[in-house]
């Protein structure tokens, strides 16, 4: 059997003709078979050098043909352009082959349109496929190794969506990075596409769609003075920050979270990277969020997934405010009853006035402690919870707190990062202004703003 292989742009009248000729020698004779590869005209010139180069062949016009011997793979023979290959025809098999130029044109058009349609096909598989890239640096921390099964998993992203991590972190820890790259790859992950470790800074951050930064500094004031913790905390980001801008992808999302500094890591990476998209730098505020729910579900002895709407304010890792006037409770066994969605404020079944004023509000510096401590599960959970509103919306009507960029809404200053109320939705989030803030929270704002600003 002979392959006969035509090649040619989609837009050339005499690749069109000399196709209409291979088909009709493949429907009559039964030893002749057509393969044929369609270019792109912009594309077409590269790859017939490429392909002259790599079979040691001259040819510079369009079509170019070749016979093979055996099945696609084998030894090619070089049969020419249109003119060699009709006389080939005509010797080998005795046809010819005369055609209009308006079908001819109509041709070379079918061809185009459907190289077009498959090249748009193509495209599309491929960024269905193509993974996420998700770095995180400070890599060895334990919040990271709670964090990499809760991403893999298909939660955050969706069960259609590949992932490849990158552990970011420094020559010290590289057999820790490694250890947490083979036990992730033993875990054979379905979604997970590949994870690896780096130590070259100089590399970080490569076509990078995510960027978890869990750098911390352990606070020890006797040591050492803040102002020296706070100076640590941006030379971090100013070694980040311009790498980011040079090898991340434009509409990159950073995410700030950790023990310390949540707000800072995130306004300084704003400050020394100013391409980033500021509204794509966020700090993680649902670990305070979701531990004050456990906390208030304890004391009125019901679910915490039935507690909704309690805000952070503020510095997340430093001076915040949990903020209870817009709490709800759902599903709670009290005298009245509704469907699912029936809810009752909060305060008004905490009886315990003192309690709100009193326990709860020391309670805050129990649970800082608290948060300062944890082994890295609930801060993990917070980051997937908090990528899987940013992806995929979070549940309508419900308020979440996340460290953003203020714009002046509700009287906080400008430029700088603090936690407030939004919901996301259609990958983006936006402030939920709409809240009304009484007196006592305004006053808690102000001061606040003062305390972050300085």
């Amino acid at each position: 059997a002979v392959v006969a292989v035509f090649t040619g742009k989609a837009n050339c009248p005499y690749y069109a003709k000399a196709e209409l000729l291979a088909d009709y020698l493949q429907t009559n004779l039964p030893d002749f078979r057509v393969h044929k590869i369609t270019q792109h005209p912009d594309e077409w010139e590269q790859w017939l050098h490429d392909v002259c180069e790599t079979n040691g062949w001259e040819h510079r016009q369009c079509p170019i043909v070749w016979r093979e011997l055996v099945d696609r793979g084998g030894k090619g023979q070089l049969l020419g352009g249109l003119d060699d290959f009709l006389e080939y025809a005509q010797q080998s098999y005795g046809i010819t082959l005369v055609m209009l130029n308006e079908e001819t044109l109509h041709i070379t058009e079918e061809n185009l349109k459907e190289y077009l349609e498959i090249v748009k096909e193509d495209e599309e598989i491929k960024n269905l496929i193509k993974p996420l890239q998700i770095w995180i640096t400070s890599a060895s921390v334990p919040i990271c190794y709670h964090l990499i099964p809760l991403l893999a998993n298909g939660e955050a992203f969706g069960m259609t969506t590949e992932i490849s991590i990158h552990l970011l972190d420094t020559e010290e820890f590289k057999e820790v990075l490694r250890g947490i790259v083979m036990e992730a790859e033993d875990m054979a992950f379905p979604l997970l596409h590949s994870i690896s470790e780096h130590i070259e800074m100089n590399q970080a951050f490569t076509d990078a769609d995510i960027i978890i930064v869990l750098d911390d500094v352990p606070l020890d004031l006797e040591a050492q003075s803040l102002e020296n913790y706070i100076r640590e905390v941006g030379e971090i980001c100013q070694l980040y920050a311009p790498l980011i801008e040079k090898n991340a992808k434009s509409e990159v999302k950073v995410i700030s979270s950790g023990k310390t500094f949540a707000n800072l890591k995130a306004t300084m990476l704003r400050t020394y990277g100013p391409s980033i998209r500021p509204e794509n730098i966020i700090a993680v505020a649902t670990s305070w969020e979701s531990a004050a729910k456990a906390m208030l579900a304890r004391k009125l002895n019901t679910s915490t997934a039935g507690v909704k709407d309690v805000i952070v304010w503020g510095n997340i890792t430093g001076s915040n405010y949990i903020d209870l006037s817009h709490a709800k409770l759902y599903g709670y066994d009290c005298a009245v009853w509704g469907p699912p969605t029936f809810q009752r404020p909060l305060l008004n079944m905490i009886y315990d006035s003192e309690w709100i004023h009193s326990a709860f509000l020391s309670a805050q510096s129990m649970l800082r402690s608290r948060m300062s401590s944890c082994t890295g599960m609930l801060p993990a959970h917070a980051v997937a919870t908090t990528l899987r509103y940013w992806y995929h919306g979070s549940p309508p009507e419900e308020i979440i707190s996340v460290g953003i960029l203020s714009g002046g809404q509700f009287c906080i200053p400008e430029g700088i990062i603090f936690s407030m109320p939004v919901r996301f939705q259609n990958g983006n989030w936006e402030v939920m202004t709409e809240l009304e803030i009484n007196e006592t929270t305004g006053k808690v704002l102000g001061r606040l703003s003062h305390e972050l600003v300085q």
